[in-house]
């Protein structure tokens, strides 16, 4: 499974970069705004600066809603740098620019996936990543996680190569569960990272060990 950082944060990419176990990126104009980076220019620069950071995949998402503003915005993030995923959003010109990046080999992410049908049609696309937002399905009563197991029951069936990034990912037993489920990729916060250390016993453990050496010292 590979694991995502949903951020514009750079300290806590470099946090997660530095525990070697980080695969890459997603962002997106709210998380920049967040940090403080707006406007094309720096936005374009801040993707830079990621993409120096990490050495996986960055998604980096268009802000058009129509297919050749997607078509036009995209080609200059994938010009930024090869580690540029072109993220597009799940309606009818998303995925006619999801078929354009992808027959010129250029990486993509089709977000804001809610149903099993829309991950067909990504894929079908040739999407590289089709992201379904568990998280938010969890917020209105449904099932987030089901949505993953309908999605790699498809996949499997027809053996698509879109990968399965799990989105909005709350927290640890989201990144458990999504791993159970076959999920290809999860991206969330640095905590549901770092939470997966946590265990009461792993730190009464070393406790114990610490008390007993230094009782020899």
């Amino acid at each position: 499974m590979k694991f995502f950082i949903d951020t514009a944060n750079i300290e806590q990419i470099k946090e997660a970069q530095d525990m070697g176990i980080l695969d890459g990126v997603t962002t997106n104009p709210s998380l920049m705004a967040k940090e403080g980076i707006t406007g094309h220019d720096n936005i374009m620069k801040h993707y830079i600066s990621i993409c120096n950071i990490v050495d996986g995949d960055v998604s980096a998402e268009v802000i058009a809603t129509d297919y050749e503003g997607m078509v036009r915005e995209g080609e200059a993030l994938a010009d930024l740098h090869g580690q540029i995923v072109v993220k597009l959003p799940m309606i009818k010109d998303g995925i006619k620019a999801c078929k354009y990046f992808s027959d010129k080999g250029i990486k993509t992410n089709m977000t804001l996936v809610f149903s099993p049908g829309q991950a067909l049609l990504a894929a079908k696309a040739g999407a590289t990543y089709v992201s379904p937002f568990i998280g938010r399905l969890d917020d209105i009563s449904t099932d987030g996680l089901n949505l993953i197991a309908e999605i790699r029951l498809i996949y499997d069936n027809y053996g698509f190569e879109t990968e399965i990034l799990a989105a909005s990912v709350r927290h640890t037993m989201h990144v458990i569960d999504c791993a159970k489920l076959g999920a290809d990729v999860m991206t969330g916060p640095l905590s549901s990272i770092t939470g997966l250390l946590k265990h009461p016993l792993t730190d009464n453990g070393l406790a114990k060990f610490l008390e007993d050496y230094n009782k020899g010292n």
